[in-house]
């Protein structure tokens, strides 16, 4: 993009489309979000399960304090829903009433994964099958809110839907060889193809619930995380084979985007991607140039990098959470989830969505 058109959009973006997000309607009338832990907002919290945030110093900066968010503030749907004008979080699942559903919800689940199998030894986790479950018991309930499927489907279909699966795929199954078998009956290449394969299946289930407006969520890289380093990296640099599988992941989940969009039995769906992993890679390479400057440890965790434990009932997390890049061992603080919605909802480097951005898929 040249140089005066990025100028141009940045005057448009906080000139201009700003303001949207505090006065006027919301962009869409309902939000919803399917996913792990980087979005999780409460799912889990009344789940037999060790993956759950509902303890300080999680939530430290959030206005609610702990509230099953795995971060010290808000989360990426936070802030995706602020900029898409609503004047509140999408509420989740667990805690949703009737007057909740018309707006959106979130079902997203910490250590959930494509996989059923994904995750559970960390105990119960709603699987992305079981959040489409849950999302087709909201489509009936909306269908008896407007009086008929569809004036249901009419309206679902303006709605804006962010999905985001795949991380504990790996961190939580193929890369754990002591309590998961898939490592042993796949190759890392046959593994990323068949969680292609089902989560297309699970893509299309939800647009025959009633989803046109679809952002696949890339996975980031999961191998510079504070965890992984702590675990495998003994001069404090990512561990690249774990980031070769998720860039892998990410290569066949921009296909499924461009096989989706061709597909002209969807009609009148779009599909984007967000590239998580080179916006984080840029970040990481280039702290200062974002306002951080620690990118390698957690600002709440345990052991080398803070990251062999993570973030533990009341521990004293750092001061500087502004200048991190890392909250716990394996999820961004609220300075890095602000940055990567600003860029995902309006984006100013062709590179961080694909085709489009949330922006312009949310006016179609």
């Amino acid at each position: 993009m040249a140089p005066y058109n990025k100028f141009v959009m940045f005057i448009l973006f906080f000139g201009i489309i700003l303001p949207t997000w505090v006065v006027g309607k919301p962009q869409v009338p309902c939000y919803f979000i399917f996913g792990d832990s980087l979005v999780d907002n409460g799912n889990n919290n009344r789940l037999v399960t060790f993956a759950k945030a509902t303890y300080l110093p999680h939530g430290i900066d959030f206005s609610s304090g702990p509230t099953g968010r795995f971060c010290n503030g808000r989360n990426f749907a936070d802030f995706m829903a602020e900029h898409l004008g609503f004047t509140s979080h999408i509420p989740p699942f667990a805690f949703s009433n009737g007057s909740d559903i018309l707006l959106g919800l979130n079902y997203a689940s910490a250590a959930a994964g494509i996989r059923h199998e994904t995750g559970r030894h960390l105990g119960d986790r709603i699987t992305f099958n079981q959040q489409l479950q849950n999302h087709k018991l909201t489509v009936l309930s909306i269908s008896d809110v407007l009086g008929g499927s569809d004036l249901a489907s009419n309206y679902l279909q303006k709605c804006f839907y962010h999905i985001g699966f795949g991380s504990n795929d790996y961190l939580n199954n193929y890369f754990i060889t002591a309590v998961y078998e898939t490592s042993s009956m796949f190759t890392v290449e046959e593994f990323t193809k068949v969680l292609i394969q089902q989560y297309r299946r699970q893509i299309l289930k939800l647009y025959n619930y009633g989803a046109r407006k679809v952002a696949l969520h890339g996975l980031g890289p999961i191998g510079c995380t504070p965890y992984e380093m702590s675990r495998h990296s003994s001069n404090e640099s990512c561990v690249e084979y774990i980031n070769t599988a998720v860039q892998l992941f990410n290569h066949y989940l921009k296909l499924l985007v461009d096989e989706l969009n061709n597909n002209t039995r969807l009609q009148n769906a779009k599909f984007i991607y967000l590239n998580f992993f080179d916006m984080s890679m840029e970040v990481i390479q280039k702290p200062s140039a974002f306002g951080f400057r620690v990118v390698k440890s957690a600002c709440c965790g345990t052991g080398l990098n803070n990251g062999a434990l993570t973030c533990l009932p009341f521990e004293v997390p750092c001061r500087n959470r502004n200048e991190y890049f890392f909250w716990d061992a394996y999820h961004s603080t609220e300075a890095a989830n602000k940055i990567a919605s600003r860029r995902t909802y309006l984006a100013l480097n062709e590179s961080d969505v694909y085709p489009f951005d949330i922006y312009h898929l949310v006016q179609l």
